[in-house]
C-alpha cells in the first residue's frame, strides 16, 4: 500500500509541476490561485513521508544503498531546478531550461526507482 501511495503521489507531483511550469512560462494568473500554492506541498509531503516509510520497510537507506543515494541527490537537484523554474528565473529561456531540466531529473529519479540502479536510464546509454 505504501508503494502505491508513493507512486500515485509521484505521478501527481510530476503532473502538478508540469502544469505549473507551463503556467509560469505563459505568465498565467493560475499561479496566484490559493490551491496552487498549497496542494503541491501537501502532496509532496505525503510523497516524502511514504519514501521514508518505504526505506525503513525495505531496510535500504541513502548513503548505504547506491540507488537510494542517487534518488536522494537527484531529488535535491529536482527541487533546486524547480525553485529556479517556478520562482527565481527572470527570463522565459531561464524558466524553460530549468523546467525542462527538472522534468528530465524527475524522469531519472523514476528510472532509478524502477531499475534499482544508481545510473537509471543513463545505464542504457553506457
Amino acid at each position: 500500500m505504501l508503494k502505491n501511495i508513493h507512486v500515485f503521489t509521484a505521478l501527481i507531483s510530476f503532473t502538478l509541476f508540469f502544469i505549473r511550469g507551463l503556467w509560469v512560462i505563459k505568465g498565467s494568473t493560475m499561479m496566484q490561485q490559493k490551491w496552487v500554492k498549497i496542494v503541491p506541498h501537501v502532496n509532496d509531503t505525503v510523497l516524502l513521508g511514504t519514501a521514508i516509510a518505504l526505506t525503513i520497510s525495505i531496510g535500504q537507506y541513502p548513503f548505504t544503498d547506491a540507488w537510494l543515494t542517487a534518488k536522494l541527490l537527484a531529488l535535491v537537484a529536482y527541487i533546486c531546478l524547480g525553485i529556479e523554474a517556478l520562482r527565481i528565473a527572470k527570463t522565459d529561456v531561464g524558466r524553460g531550461l530549468a523546467w525542462l531540466s527538472a522534468l528530465v531529473v524527475f524522469l531519472f529519479i523514476v528510472s532509478v526507482a524502477l531499475t534499482k540502479n544508481q545510473f537509471g536510464f543513463l545505464f542504457a546509454l553506457m
